[in-house]
């Protein structure tokens, strides 16, 4: 059952790189601000403060592309163990009908012939 738990370590990783994500784009988003409390006229500073704004939303739209591309594989692995899982079950299954089957031609066929 080890293996089914494998779509909430998916998920928990996707979650910390996201947040890891996150916080390197306020990163860069706060230096490019600095910038812009530096510069010395009105255009550089809007042109610099426009670029943070784009460079935190890409960031997070980034991060939350992340996010639900994992949560589409985790829920993926965890369809697939599932499919798995009742596969097995069905073939552990059918090879028991299957022999008695069998039995059953064999012992026709000795009657037979």
């Amino acid at each position: 059952m080890a293996e089914a738990d494998l779509d909430v370590v998916i998920r928990q990783l996707a979650r910390v790189q996201s947040r890891s994500l996150t916080a390197a784009v306020k990163k860069r988003r706060d230096q490019i601000m600095a910038r812009a409390a530096k510069a010395k006229d009105k255009a550089a500073r809007d042109q610099l403060r426009l670029v943070a704004k784009s460079t935190m939303e890409l960031g997070t739209a980034a991060a939350k592309r992340l996010q639900n591309s994992a949560e589409i594989a985790a829920d993926a692995y965890a369809r697939a163990i599932r499919h798995a899982a009742e596969e097995a079950k069905k073939a552990a299954a059918k090879p028991a009908k299957k022999k008695d089957a069998g039995k059953a031609a064999a012992k026709k066929a000795a009657m037979a012939g």
